[in-house]
């Protein structure tokens, strides 16, 4: 959700003081929330005219290849549609009057400066070597680190809770099917130390599928320690914690909704279409002071 917010930050961003909308002001406005970008084209379509005198964008098209959301989160291509856009002008203009969120003003939108839901279609693609370069950021590991927390504690024992996550790195196989491996590293080893630490590699493979367009589902999962396969006892509750950690029903208690349209892996690749409907009093604000 953070990258539809960010999108969201950057379409509502071009409008001028003057109101006037253009499609390379649009792109510059986007560019700069963004860390990188490689590849970007954005259409506003908005006729007649003078409707954004009121408001009102009839949609708003973009596509871009090698976005960088943040400097260690690249998307390989995204399309995002969004339905007609209704917003108080007045109010979007106060942004400029708010003070910073954590350092970037540009996330916060005045209360009241959306009419209506936003509602749009995406498409993106993450490769393989993106992903990886993700898992080995410090905000992923250490949300893996709390998996495995949990993970290791299904396997029960004070022997299992001497190990944690380190390495992980996911493979995109074919027929929506993908590998997952980590070492598990005892506590307190680490890799400069002159004797090799003692690890374990843990490898799980699994196919994914959607329910419902709601929730990710792991399809015939297998793991392995050392190349011994572990039994389904132990499996099941890892592929139960993976997929409440992807249920989008979650995210409804915050006024939004998000459906998993297509989930395509393929052999380096993978690439999912959604779409997300979120109300107004669901992105960041705040009332003018």
């Amino acid at each position: 959700m953070e990258l539809f917010t960010l999108l969201l930050s950057g379409l509502l961003g071009f409008l001028s003081p003057v109101g006037f909308v253009v499609d390379s002001v649009a792109q510059n406005v986007i560019r700069s929330r963004m860390e990188k970008v490689e590849q970007l084209q954005v259409r506003v379509d908005n006729a007649p005219s003078h409707q954004l005198i009121q408001g009102k964008v009839e949609r708003v098209r973009i596509a871009g290849r090698g976005l960088w959301v943040t400097p260690d989160f690249r998307i390989a291509a995204l399309e995002m549609e969004t339905d007609p856009l209704n917003f108080n002008i007045q109010r979007l203009r106060q942004r400029s009057e708010l003070p910073p969120v954590e350092g970037n003003q540009s996330q916060r939108l005045p209360s009241g400066a959306l009419r209506q839901p936003i509602q749009a279609g995406l498409r993106f693609v993450l490769t393989q070597d993106d992903v990886n370069k993700l898992l080995a950021s410090p905000t992923v590991t250490a949300r893996l680190r709390n998996l495995g927390s949990g993970f290791l504690g299904n396997m029960g024992g004070q022997q299992a809770q001497a190990y944690e996550f380190v390495n992980p790195r996911v493979e995109f196989l074919a027929d929506n099917r993908v590998r997952f491996q980590v070492a598990l590293q005892e506590k307190g080893e680490g890799a400069d130390k002159q004797t090799n630490p003692k690890q374990l590699n843990l490898k799980v493979e699994s196919g994914l599928g959607v329910v419902s367009g709601r929730q990710i589902q792991l399809i015939s999962p297998t793991a392995s320690i050392n190349d011994s396969a572990l039994p389904a006892f132990l499996i099941g509750p890892i592929a139960e914690t993976i997929s409440e950690q992807f249920d989008f029903r979650k995210l409804e208690d915050a006024g939004i909704t998000a459906r998993l349209l297509q989930l395509n892996i393929k052999p380096q690749q993978m690439e999912i279409a959604a779409f997300v409907r979120i109300k107004p009093d669901s992105l960041p604000q705040t009332d003018k002071k």
